[in-house]
């Protein structure tokens, strides 16, 4: 793991680094939120960013977010600067650590901020022979397209390659197509000149350079604009790029791997892709099978997320009821591995016992998972969910519907921020600004380890 450490480094955030070295990860070091910004755009690149808490950490935050910068913040300072951490820990910062530092707690950091293993998990057939070919090409440079629904576990297969290859001590960089602006993504990609655009106050590495000699994972590639499909076809042709208002090709040696939720032969007959660029990168299709047509791997994903969680809560041990288990197994599961990891994290929370039972694995909208496995299809699990819309929310507004989930989530996870954020969907962020809103709004917001319901 990249580390990139910003303050002044002495005494103990000295010692910090040195506990997190000892740990395995690699340390860099700016003394200045300007000398750190200037490191992430030469394309050192960073997977965590721990931050001296006297620092302007939301000045930091905002800077990274302009600039497009996705990175988890860690504040680290003396106990004595309580006020600077929970304003750190407004900002945006993800957790914040006490000096003197503490080898644990820094480990405990760093595993959370690396925990996508490159292990797969499988038990299923099905799923042992997509496995057993992605063995067979790890260790390959040929590009790998990996299709599959949401939520079958495409990023962590393109981590299990990255991981078996001979690039695995190289980076890994993962871009979302789907998540950046069209007019954006050039420049995420391949780099841009200062100068080339409104904006561009310095040279910015891309993508392509930030992973030379490792991995580059593309996302949703379907979701590229067809223009740029071209000048990703020459880059993986020829090995060259060129940033946004450079003057000449620059040298790039990266293995390519691209996923996609979408029929790659479809998009090409309704001429939203290139046949050309699809032929580059399928020369190796990896499948996902989605989670139904797998079950054997429902059980042992199931087991894996209550454990995970459990600990995650400090809940101690839990354990589901076998009549959990099969409802588990009935389950249609359209959202697949997703939903179900997210499904049981909420049955951990909810549980009353030791004992995981049905009653307490519960959908998004309050239904019981038995109830949806009796739903049959898909089809008729939308109908019933359209027919509660309907009579439940029609005639509310989109914001008292959101502020009402917001704050009932909130008091299942009895205030824990973190939690309810990771329920929700949402960054922890949007959810402190959220509940921020609501309390200036006159709204009961509960503080960790408290309900509405008990404010009365």
């Amino acid at each position: 793991m990249r580390l990139l450490i910003i303050g002044a480094l002495e005494g103990q955030l000295s010692e910090a680094t040195k506990l997190a070295m000892d740990g395995g990860a690699k340390v860099a070091h700016a003394p200045t939120i300007e000398v750190a910004l200037a490191s992430l755009r030469s394309g050192k690149g960073a997977d965590l960013l721990l931050v001296d808490v006297m620092i302007d950490i939301p000045g930091l935050i905002a800077a990274l977010d302009a600039e497009r910068f996705h990175i988890p913040v860690v504040a680290c300072g003396t106990e004595t600067n309580a006020a600077a951490a929970v304003n750190a820990i407004r900002a945006g910062a993800k957790e914040y650590i006490p000096l003197p530092p503490d080898a644990e707690l820094i480990a405990a950091v760093i595993a959370a901020v690396a925990r996508e293993s490159s292990d797969f998990l499988y038990r299923d057939p099905a799923m042992a022979r997509v496995v057993q070919l992605a063995d067979q090409v790890a260790n390959s440079d040929a590009s790998v397209l990996i299709t599959g629904e949401s939520g079958t576990g495409k990023e962590v297969m393109a981590k299990y390659l990255h991981a078996r290859s001979k690039r695995a001590n190289r980076p890994f960089i993962s871009i979302n197509c789907a998540a950046i602006p069209e007019a954006l993504l050039e420049s995420e990609l391949f780099g841009h000149e200062k100068g080339a655009f409104t904006g561009a106050v310095a040279r910015r590495i891309g993508k392509f350079e930030e992973a030379t000699g490792g991995t580059l994972l593309l996302d949703e590639i379907t979701e590229m604009d067809f223009r740029l499909q071209a000048k990703l076809l020459r880059a993986l042709q020829e090995r060259l790029i060129d940033r946004v208002g450079g003057t000449k090709p620059v040298p790039v040696d990266i293995r390519v791997i691209a996923t996609s939720n979408r029929n790659l032969a479809e998009a090409v007959k309704d001429g939203s892709f290139r046949e050309d660029l699809m032929f580059r990168l399928n020369v190796v299709n990896l499948r996902l099978p989605p989670l139904r047509d797998r079950p054997g791997d429902t059980a042992v994903l199931a087991e894996h997320f209550v454990e995970k969680y459990a600990k995650a809560n400090g809940l101690g041990r839990r354990i589901l009821s076998p009549e959990a288990r099969d409802a588990l197994l009935r389950a249609p599961w359209p959202g697949n591995v997703r939903e179900l990891e997210n499904t049981l994290h909420r049955a951990v929370l909810l549980s009353g016992g030791e004992v995981i039972g049905p009653e307490a694995i519960l959908m998004p909208d309050g239904t019981g998972l038995t109830e949806a496995a009796k739903g049959g299809t898909l089809a008729s699990q939308l109908a019933q969910t359209a027919e509660t819309v309907n009579r439940v929310l029609v005639g509310r507004t989109v914001a008292d519907v959101e502020r009402d989930l917001i704050l009932d989530t909130l008091d299942h996870v009895l205030g824990n921020r973190t939690h309810a954020a990771n329920i929700l969907g949402i960054s922890i962020r949007t959810l402190r600004n959220k509940l921020n809103q609501y309390a200036d709004e006159g709204s009961f917001v509960p503080a960790p380890g408290e309900q509405r319901h008990s404010a009365a």
